[in-house]
Order: C-alpha cells, then sequence, then structure tokens
C-alpha cells in the first residue's frame, strides 16, 4: 500500500515539476521573442498604421485557464471597428474589411506574434487549447468546458491537426485529448509541427462562414 501512495505521490510531483519547467520556458521564450523580434513587431506595427490608421493592436477579451478573461493582443488585420461590421466576430470569403497588410499577417500567423506578452505575463502558453471568445465559451457542455484547465496556447494539438478546418466540437474534443496526454515532449512535437504549418499556411482559412458554432453543446 505504501508503494502505492508513493507512486501516486511521485507522479503527481513530476507533474506540477514538468508544468513548472513548462511555464519556464514560457517566460524565457517569450521573453527572448520580444526582444528579438522587437524591431520586427515595430516594423509590422508601422506598416498597419500606415495603411489603415491607428490602433496597430487588436485587443480582445478571450476566455482562459478556470473561465477567467482576459485581454488578448493580436496585430489587427481588418478596418478599425470590423468587429461591429459584416459578420461581426467572424469573417467571411472575400471579406473587405481585411486589408491588403491583415491578409498577409493572417496567412502567416504572424499577428498572433504580440500574444508573446500574453505568454510572458501569464494569460496563455505557447502551447495549449486555443483562447475562445466568450460567445463560443458559452456554448460549451460541462464535457467540452474541460479544455479550460489548462493555459490557452498560441498554437496547440487542434492548431496542427486542422485548425479552422474543422468544426468547433472536433477542436474541443482535440483540446481535451491534448490535456489528457499532456507532457513536454507532446509540446515539443506541437512546436516542431507548428513552424512548417505556419511557413506554408496549412489549415489557415480566411472564410468561416461555413464554420458552424451550433455544433457545440
Amino acid at each position: 500500500m505504501s508503494r502505492v501512495v508513493f507512486h501516486e505521490a511521485r507522479w503527481v510531483l513530476s507533474g506540477h515539476v514538468a508544468r513548472s519547467v513548462k511555464r519556464l520556458l514560457d517566460i524565457a521564450a517569450a521573453l527572448a521573442g520580444l526582444v528579438l523580434l522587437f524591431p520586427f513587431l515595430l516594423l509590422i506595427g508601422v506598416s498597419i498604421v500606415v495603411e489603415s490608421g491607428w490602433p496597430p493592436l487588436f485587443i480582445q477579451i478571450r476566455v482562459g485557464q478556470g473561465g477567467r478573461r482576459f485581454k488578448l493582443y493580436k496585430f489587427r488585420t481588418m478596418v478599425v471597428g470590423a468587429e461591429k461590421m459584416g459578420a461581426g466576430l467572424f469573417f467571411e470569403k472575400n471579406d473587405p474589411r481585411f486589408t491588403r497588410v491583415g491578409t498577409f499577417l493572417r496567412r502567416y500567423s504572424l499577428d498572433e506574434l504580440p500574444q508573446l506578452w500574453n505568454v510572458l505575463i501569464g494569460d496563455e502558453s505557447l502551447v495549449g487549447p486555443r483562447a475562445m471568445v466568450p460567445l463560443i465559451a458559452d456554448k460549451l457542455n460541462p464535457w467540452q468546458n474541460l479544455r479550460h484547465r489548462v493555459r490557452p496556447g498560441i498554437t496547440g494539438w487542434a492548431q496542427i491537426n486542422g485548425r479552422n478546418a474543422i468544426p468547433w466540437s472536433k477542436r474541443v474534443e482535440l483540446d481535451n485529448w491534448y490535456i489528457d496526454n499532456w507532457s513536454l515532449w507532446l509540446d515539443f512535437r506541437i512546436l516542431l509541427r507548428t513552424l512548417p504549418r505556419v511557413l506554408t499556411s496549412a489549415g489557415v482559412h480566411l472564410d468561416q462562414s461555413a464554420v458552424d458554432v451550433d455544433d457545440l453543446g
């Protein structure tokens, strides 16, 4: 009996240690990324302002770990006030709200780079379930809502297994699989598989008109 208790205690301890290592790696990577990429980030920001005015960033409320809401930072890819026009929070094929710079940034996921700040301050992780907007998160059933057990991530298991090409219900299923099978090695595999997908724009759809949010719940 004592061996079983010891084994379980050691497993819990190792899990805590691994998650502490994950957080330290997040901080180190986010800080290094922000410092090294600062000239590039500045260039993107200036390009956005020159084409479509101020502000260069798009700030949106998302749902994080434990259901806590936080401000997520991205480079703005649409015209100012786009969330109050057309399809609102979603976008459609040939959506006129996209700017030229924004279309390029979104195609190669460069609009995600400001989220390194979210990682640094603890709102997000490099790897984890994507942070949902409250409108979608509120539609989750109790099992689906388990995806909020961990910090959301810039990239994740669902991102490299279909991204926007798969329905919300499937994305949530993949998110929960990731949490139940999490390890530092799995995070490393996801990061390695993210780079080629970003470079080839795999799974990026500038048309979400076919995405049915009602398949949740």
